[in-house]
């Protein structure tokens, strides 16, 4: 008899295969794991079990004979029972992605019932007894060519192998919700520092190379952060958002959290997006010169042209500012053509006057890696007929390095045609002047930092500089100079030229031109 009840046990063990099998396949068509245990089991699932264990119990304390209908009835329907319930609860805590998507994408909002549900789940967080908790953003791009390339879509099999290792790394209570095509979002009741942790550990699993037929794709991944407590689900969603946008603006591939100043800089940077694009055609853009002096004798030989964004909405706005965000919405190069024209066109008034100054003009590296930049400027001396010794083309030397060959081109195709060229920002680094030498460049300028007198640990530096310029017929300039001390270090170090605050600070044209009024000899 006991033989005969145990043989009762295959039916129902195979049907909870089978259910566990149809499961497995269902989350596999859909690009999910197989279903999993979940940590916690439903009251509909102990109950059963329970009950037929303590009457199993009940019987074997008895020592009565089992009931094999009763036996029966339990195999039969209790396994099956208790492992569709098992099943049906992970797939219970299931979110699924979409098949198809594309990179980038945009922030939020996303689908609407998936921007519900988290709405809910935020609000619900909010209002706990204990408030708690962080939304993460998370936003996935495609790195390098391909097909996976930025718009162009991104393979399904990616994509669902993108979500099983974040259902590997978030938390069964965790609240996964698709908003866009490759963003979501994690709501956990973790504290900051559990999950600043988790956002890591989604970066680190998401960014690892996908291994799928036929090629190696990466994806490159920019996570926001936000604290829940006593925050509206709206803030919440637009703070996340807000440190997702830094950390794409930052390089992706990190993970940022909100703060109030983050705010401050993200929304002053959405507003010079705005703004710039059609400042040249308002005439909201001006100039102010800076001298250059001699500092033998403190007599003016040239001048700076240094760009001021004359906003009506934002006030003046520095190149510091706005040539990063010229360069990101690629309009750099319309504003240096700007100011060139005007620079040139100021300097050929100063030259009539009988004023044989220099100008000269910053340029960014992709200006002056522009395949024309050359014959256009040589148009513009041309229209103003300036002679070409008289203008100077600076370009920073942190911005040389990345493209140096074409870099080089470019400044001997200037010198070719009689313009002076000058390299700015001089690091003195030992790989700074080792390409000195490849440069072909005519003035170098150099930060306070190696002349101020309080830095005794530069002086060394200052004089090797100095040497290496006099070796290779370069004039050194001093920039920034704000204190007599630092004039003072500059022209003992061998500097020829000085400017700064200490010396003349940066002014109109008709405020320099009354400043050169004082100097009736200078340049002349």
């Amino acid at each position: 008899m006991p033989g005969r009840v145990a043989l009762l046990a295959v039916p129902p063990l195979v049907a909870g295969v089978l259910l566990t099998a149809a499961g497995a396949w269902r989350a596999a068509r859909a690009g999910l794991d197989p279903p999993a245990l979940p940590t916690r089991v439903p009251p509909r699932v102990v109950v059963p079990a329970v009950a037929v264990v303590a009457a199993a119990g009940w019987q074997l304390r008895s020592g009565a004979a089992p009931d094999p209908t009763a036996v029966l009835l339990a195999l039969a329907v209790v396994p099956p029972l208790v492992l569709r319930e098992l099943v049906r609860a992970a797939d219970d805590r299931r979110v699924v992605a979409p098949a198809a998507r594309t990179a980038p994408v945009e922030p939020p909002p996303g689908d609407p019932a998936d921007r519900a549900d988290l709405l809910r789940a935020l609000a619900a967080l909010r209002d706990a007894p204990a408030p708690g908790g962080a939304l993460l953003l998370v936003d996935l791009h495609a790195s390098g060519g391909g097909a996976d390339a930025p718009g162009h879509p991104v393979r399904a099999d990616v994509l669902a192998e993108v979500a099983r290792r974040v259902h590997a790394v978030v938390a069964p209570r965790d609240l996964v919700a698709d908003l866009t095509g490759t963003g979501f979002a994690v709501v956990t009741e973790a504290g900051p520092v559990l999950a600043y942790a988790l956002g890591t550990r989604l970066l680190a699993a998401l960014t690892r190379p996908y291994q799928v037929p036929g090629a190696v794709h990466r994806l490159r991944a920019s996570i926001g952060l936000a604290e829940i407590a006593g925050t509206g689900p709206d803030d919440v969603l637009r703070q996340a958002d807000l440190a997702r946008r830094r950390a794409v603006q930052l390089g992706r591939d990190r993970v940022e959290w909100y703060d109030a100043y983050l705010e401050e800089q993200l929304v002053r940077r959405l507003d010079l997006e705005r703004e710039l694009p059609g400042a040249v055609a308002r005439g909201e853009l001006d100039l102010v010169f800076q001298p250059v002096l001699d500092l033998a004798d403190r007599q003016p030989v040239g001048t700076e042209a240094l760009l001021r964004w004359r906003s009506p909405v934002l006030g003046t706005v520095l190149p510091a500012e706005l040539l990063p965000v010229a360069e990101d919405l690629d309009i750099v190069v319309e504003l240096g053509c700007w100011v060139l024209d005007r620079a040139c066109r100021q300097l050929a008034a100063w030259s009539a006057g009988g004023r044989q100054l220099w100008m000269a003009v910053n340029v960014t590296s992709r200006e002056l890696t522009a395949p024309d930049f050359v014959p256009r400027t040589a148009a513009v001396l041309d229209a103003y007929g300036v002679a070409p010794e008289r203008l100077v083309i600076e370009v920073a030397e942190p911005k040389v390095a990345a493209e140096l060959p074409t870099v080089v081109a470019r400044l001997a195709g200037l010198r070719s045609l009689g313009i002076r060229t000058a390299l700015d920002d001089f690091r003195a680094e030992h790989a700074s002047l080792a390409q000195l030498r490849r440069l072909p460049i005519d003035l170098l300028k150099v930060g306070p930092q190696l002349v101020d007198p309080a830095g005794e640990p530069h002086r060394p530096l200052i004089d090797v500089v100095v040497n290496v310029g006099d070796r290779l017929g370069l004039e050194i300039v001093a920039e920034e100079l704000e204190s007599p001390a630092q004039v003072d270090g500059a022209r003992r170090a061998g500097c020829r030229y000085g400017q700064g605050f200490a010396l003349a600070r940066p002014a109109t044209a008709e405020r320099v031109e009354a400043y050169f009024e004082e100097f009736p000899s200078a340049s002349r």
